[in-house]
């Protein structure tokens, strides 16, 4: 392997975000301009699609970015992935692949892979630690999105064994903020929550009924402290083990329900819909790593409930169905 040291990227050169109108990729696009980065590309799906092998390879020779963010992605809910898994793994898998076989080809200098923390398995102990990676049999609801990201991990693993480029993977915990899905039937909970309440509040309903026990634990990190993690391992890590973005502490649903009522202003009951999925009991992840290379995530979930929801109520016309 090429010997590397990682160091502050050159600001000049050009720097492909894959997926840059998507949550990720328009908060990295974000990053990037804060930072200075002058030659930052992107394109749109109807400007290229990701899933056109020979459209990918045409755009990188033309354009040869030194660096790529693949943030590229079908994402959805416990919903859409029950009822679209082939859509989930055949979409993402293609994507990956079609980008980085492309980002080799043309010697793309640092790529940075991001997948989702739903990689681990089922049951895996909490903290997730990045090395629980294949220990166990994966949640069913998002199986096959989970299976296309560990393809991405491997793959970014199989380009630095056999042609030593020094790609990187990050794993980043449930993510909201600016940009999020807010569909009734394509979204994540935290949207989905703001989403439900907000229009609860507006009707004044006197109760909301929510999917599942309100259990679960789960853990949110802003999406704008996703960018700020993902310029900087770009900038202070190369190895080939994934790396898990998160914030080191987590919630039941219910608690989170709870805030976002408290957010939205709604203040009618809360009941839950039991005959529904949970999904993942609980998905903490270990931030140890990341922790250790010198970062560690700056929002509050408070304080990014509060600005995802002013987000939400200035853009709420142009929020997709």
């Amino acid at each position: 392997m090429t010997a590397f040291t990682p160091g502050r990227l050159d600001r000049s050169s050009p720097f492909y975000v894959a997926g840059h109108g998507g949550l990720v990729g328009s908060a990295l696009w974000r990053k990037l301009a804060a930072e200075g980065f002058t030659n930052t590309i992107g394109r749109t799906s109807k400007e290229l699609d990701l899933k056109d092998r020979p459209a990918v390879f045409a755009f990188f020779e033309k354009e040869r970015p030194r660096y790529v963010a693949l943030a590229a992605a079908k994402v959805g809910g416990i919903l859409a992935n029950k009822t679209y898994p082939v859509d989930f793994l055949s979409e993402n898998i293609r994507i990956q692949v079609n980008v980085m076989d492309a980002a080799q080809e043309y010697g793309v200098e640092r790529l940075l892979f991001l997948g989702s923390s739903c990689i681990y398995p089922k049951l895996a102990p909490q903290p997730l630690k990045e090395e629980y990676l294949l220990t166990g049999p994966l949640e069913e609801t998002n199986e096959a999105y989970a299976i296309a990201k560990i393809s991405g991990i491997k793959q970014v693993q199989a380009v630095r064994q056999q042609y030593g480029l020094p790609w990187i993977s990050a794993m980043p915990t449930n993510l909201y903020g600016p940009g999020d899905n807010f569909s009734a039937n394509g979204s994540h909970v935290l949207p989905a929550l703001i989403r439900r309440l907000d229009e609860a509040r507006a009707r004044e309903d006197e109760s909301v009924t929510n999917w599942g026990t309100g259990a679960p634990r789960r853990e949110f990190l802003h999406v704008d402290d996703l960018a700020d993690a993902c310029l900087h391992l770009l900038e202070n890590y190369d190895g080939p083990q994934h790396v898990n973005v998160g914030v080191g502490s987590d919630l039941t649903i219910k608690e989170l329900a709870g805030l976002v009522a408290a957010t939205v202003g709604y203040q009618g009951a809360l009941a839950w819909d039991t005959t529904k999925p949970d999904g993942t009991p609980r998905k903490l992840m270990d931030v140890e790593k990341l922790e250790s290379l010198g970062w560690t995530a700056r929002i509050s979930l408070k304080d990014g409930i509060e600005s995802t929801y002013a987000w939400f109520k200035e853009n709420r016309n142009g929020l997709r169905d």
